[in-house]
């Protein structure tokens, strides 16, 4: 089983969110998962243009690092994504990340795997941003374990997100042994293919790798 890790803070190794990310990376491998860090903010990633080539041909037209991150996430079986609180939101380089996603989204293609997210922030606003990653981790198509967070202004909060962050890589763990299911969570994809099948439809001309791509999956 393989599970990545993503941070998104640019503090490097003075991270209280990397020091999530990592425990929960701990959680899983003490399950006996393979684990593996990338750290979005050393990688040198674009900005999406919006110019659609990913929907008409499955690739991306900038050539830089986004694709190796990308390869990971379609290839492990689950995945933490930590952010610190940037102004209410995650961090942009973390957006950046998501945005170059689309085609994931409108095709569906963390469909099966799982989820969690883990978040920092001056005060109990880390919540924000671990409501935020559970849209984004269940709007691409995956299931959502749950989310850990810690206020490192607080006192004690800090070693109590770090100790929830483990808890919570070993039950991403266990979630995907099990084939867990989350009947809110799958509503929602039930939606979401919903929707972007009438949308890959009326655009199946332009649209060509995704159109061909829901015809593969018997979804249209």
């Amino acid at each position: 089983m393989k599970i990545l890790g993503i941070n998104s803070s640019p503090r490097g190794e003075r991270s209280q969110t990397l020091r999530l990310v990592r425990a929960a990376l701990d959680g899983a491998r003490s399950e006996g998962a393979e684990v593996e860090l990338v750290d979005v903010c050393k990688l040198r990633i674009e900005y999406c243009n919006a110019c659609g080539v990913c929907y008409a041909k499955g690739e991306c037209t900038h050539k830089d690092d986004f694709n190796e991150v990308y390869k990971k996430l379609l290839e492990c079986d689950g995945f933490v994504i930590g952010s610190p609180n940037y102004f209410r939101s995650v961090t942009a380089q973390l957006k950046t990340l998501i945005d170059r996603m689309a085609d994931a989204v409108h095709c569906q293609l963390l469909l099966g795997k799982y989820g969690c997210a883990v978040a920092t922030a001056g005060g109990q606003a880390y919540d924000e941003v671990l409501d935020y990653l559970n849209r984004i981790i269940v709007g691409f198509g995956a299931s959502y374990v749950g989310g850990a967070g810690g206020a490192p202004a607080i006192p004690g909060s800090m070693d109590e997100a770090e100790r929830r962050a483990r808890e919570l890589g070993v039950d991403l763990v266990r979630a995907i042994s099990e084939g867990r299911r989350y009947p809110e969570q799958d509503r929602v994809h039930e939606e979401m293919r919903s929707r972007f099948k009438a949308l890959v439809s009326m655009n199946r001309d332009i649209w060509t790798h995704e159109y061909e791509h829901w015809k593969s999956k018997g979804w249209l």
